[in-house]
């Protein structure tokens, strides 16, 4: 009995039908594909949580006007050391929030497929950091800080130098949607001069915080410059099946 013939029999004692047998034949060939050439399934979580977290804290600052919530800003007077992670996750009002939001969505997912979530968390985290770090040095006493411009500008350089070519289509691609990004994330950092003089102290909002973007990309540079001084090592199940294919030959 041929090949053909014994599969056509098993499909008859399945009591499975056309439509039926045609996928069950397509999982089978599917489960006899080698395991590196199926398609690995990349699951994207960090971002929404990040994502969430945003969207939560600015409910309880502005909607439910919770206690405490402006304790999280970057006060420049007198910070505390977790302001610096926490201004990242406030904005001043919803254009605010609703613009960083959209680049951290399209920034932050090209960053996760590529690198994972840890990469994601860790990037998000020091370009927000070293932007609110640098922002503190150098803008008056008097200012206030929020916003993730700075982890926005840090993930979408990350994002670019992580698949960047010398392709003068992915130049221009880069480009492109550099400027665009530029312009919007200031268009919303404008948006932010609403609460300008609302704060405790006579202190004052930034309203467009260049120092805050700058910074931000500049940290996401030296990021991926410290990443590509790593040596990268093959996976184990890699190292395992060179051996395999060594042991073969000999």
């Amino acid at each position: 009995m041929g090949q053909l013939q014994f599969q056509q029999l098993q499909l008859r004692t399945l009591g499975l039908g056309p439509y039926n047998s045609y996928s069950y034949m397509i999982s089978q060939l599917e489960l006899g594909k080698p395991e590196e050439r199926r398609k690995p399934e990349k699951r994207v979580n960090g971002i929404f949580w990040i994502i969430l977290l945003n969207i939560g804290i600015y409910v309880a600052d502005h909607l439910f006007q919770v206690r405490g919530i402006r304790s999280l800003y970057l006060y420049h007077n007198w910070p505390a050391w977790y302001q610096f992670v926490t201004a990242m996750f406030c904005h001043a009002n919803w254009n605010h929030l609703s613009s960083n939001l959209f680049f951290l969505y399209i920034f932050g997912k090209l960053v996760e497929e590529e690198e994972g979530n840890f990469a994601l968390w860790l990037s998000y985290i020091l370009t927000g950091v070293g932007a609110n770090l640098v922002s503190w040095l150098i803008l008056p006493r008097n200012t206030v800080s929020v916003g993730a411009s700075g982890a926005v500008f840090g993930l979408f350089t990350i994002s670019v130098l992580v698949k960047m070519s010398w392709d003068w289509r992915k130049i221009l691609e880069v480009l492109i949607l550099g400027q665009f990004v530029i312009e919007k994330v200031m268009e919303a950092a404008q948006a932010s001069t609403a609460l300008s003089g609302t704060f405790r102290g006579g202190n004052s909002l930034q309203s467009v915080n260049h120092i805050a973007h700058l910074s931000g990309a500049l940290v996401g540079v030296v990021l991926v410059w410290l990443l590509s001084r790593v040596p990268s090592q093959p996976p184990n199940g890699e190292v395992s099946n060179s051996h395999r294919k060594k042991d073969r030959t000999l």
